[in-house]
């Protein structure tokens, strides 16, 4: 089961809703590139149909996903305990710097340079998940071990 925020379930379906309008477009596109004649040496054809079978890949994944998706309600979640949708800052052992991380279901690619999405299945999130202020985390990191301390959870 996925464990997603209700602002990640709503971007997943706003590209859902772009992709299933964009159907018939792309079925114009096949339609006129058709009319063209010869479809073996027709490249119009063969990008229309392939854009077609990425995009049905697409919506199908997208539609199982929400389909199985478990939206958390933020608003219940225990105070002071990471969970998905929380807002976290973290000092790194040894090091005065506090950096702010957000915990997510799904990276959804955030502007914001001043907050780093974790996913909850990375080892961050993992070892991020249900932790609570004042403790110390360790992150099985590719370079290893990395031990940080919860400096606030909101």
């Amino acid at each position: 089961m996925d464990v997603i925020t209700h602002a990640e379930k709503q971007k997943l379906q706003e590209r859902l809703d772009a992709l299933l309008a964009n159907r018939s477009v792309i079925s114009e596109r096949i339609a006129e590139a058709r009319a063209l004649g010869d479809l073996k040496e027709n490249a119009e054809y063969h990008s229309a149909r392939e854009q077609q079978g990425m995009e049905e890949a697409e919506i199908k994944r997208l539609q199982e996903r929400l389909a199985s998706a478990h939206v958390v309600d933020e608003t219940k979640t225990a105070q002071g305990v990471v969970f998905i949708g929380s807002l976290v800052k973290l000092r790194e052992e040894d090091d005065d710097e506090v950096e702010t991380y957000r915990l997510v279901g799904e990276a959804s690619g955030s502007d914001d340079p001043e907050v780093i999405e974790v996913t909850a299945t990375s080892p961050m999130g993992e070892a991020l998940m249900k932790a609570r202020v004042g403790e110390i985390i360790r992150v099985n990191a590719p370079r290893g071990v990395k031990c940080f301390e919860v400096v606030e959870v909101s």
